[in-house]
């Protein structure tokens, strides 16, 4: 398994899950190798198999030579979890600069379809693979409007709604190639991305909207990405994880 922005959060937490399941594990990361490192060492202790691998998302031959380090180290990737994301500083639309639509959407859209890419060459039954399947991860976000309120994120809402539009036609061209593709939609989850998007208190405001009156951990989208990652009969699938919401 391929878990992109796999040092911390809910990739560290997916990373972590996979490893008892069974996957030898890719950790991503773009610049925090400690944190990457930290993931590696905490799954070989527990008797798994896993590298950190370096690779900025939003840069296509860094993508094509993070899959390239997994076929020398680890073999054919079965499955790929196209988790990396960024968010930015709360802004309204009449203020947002191209720069800044335009990173992103390299990280949170461009880098999934590169990394998608990868991943089908490899596991394609029409190219000599062995089949295998994406879990693509979305947000509450994209069918909110951006989630943190008017003026705020609709650029990281628009892009996790690409992710969702990716999610539903990858699937139908990929399917009879022995390739599942599917997306978890995650809610306010404990993560270090509120903070880096200028919302810290975010975590602690949002239970009292959550029908099931807390906000998630990272191991609850860990655990939904391990499910669509063995449900062998779902593809296609937007699975809302958000409490209720």
């Amino acid at each position: 398994m391929i878990v992109t922005g796999g040092s911390r959060g809910i990739g560290a937490a997916t990373s972590l899950m996979a490893a008892k399941y069974g996957y030898a594990v890719a950790v991503n990361y773009r610049s925090n190798r400690e944190a990457a490192d930290r993931v590696v060492a905490a799954i070989e202790k527990d008797g798994g198999r896993a590298i950190a691998v370096a690779a900025d998302m939003a840069v296509e031959d860094d993508v094509v030579a993070l899959f390239k380090t997994v076929d020398d180290q680890l073999g054919p990737v079965t499955c790929l979890v196209n988790n990396a994301g960024i968010v930015d500083d709360p802004a309204p639309v009449a203020e947002m600069s191209a720069e800044r639509v335009s990173r992103m959407m390299a990280v949170n859209v461009v880098g999934p379809f590169i990394a998608a890419r990868e991943a089908i060459k490899r596991m394609s039954t029409k190219d000599g693979g062995a089949g295998g399947n994406i879990v693509n991860i979305s947000s509450a976000a994209a069918h909110g409007g951006g989630g943190g309120g008017a003026g705020t994120y609709v650029d990281y809402g628009a892009s996790k709604g690409a992710i969702d539009t990716f999610t539903e036609g990858l699937c139908r061209e990929v399917a009879a190639e022995g390739i599942r593709v599917n997306a978890v939609r995650p809610g306010v989850v404990d993560t270090e991305i509120h903070a880096s998007g200028g919302l810290p208190d975010k975590p602690k405001e949002a239970p009292a909207g959550i029908p099931l009156g807390r906000i998630g951990a990272p191991e609850d989208i860990a655990e939904a990405i391990l499910y669509l990652a063995r449900a062998e009969f779902t593809t296609g699938a937007l699975l809302d994880v958000d409490g209720g919401v």
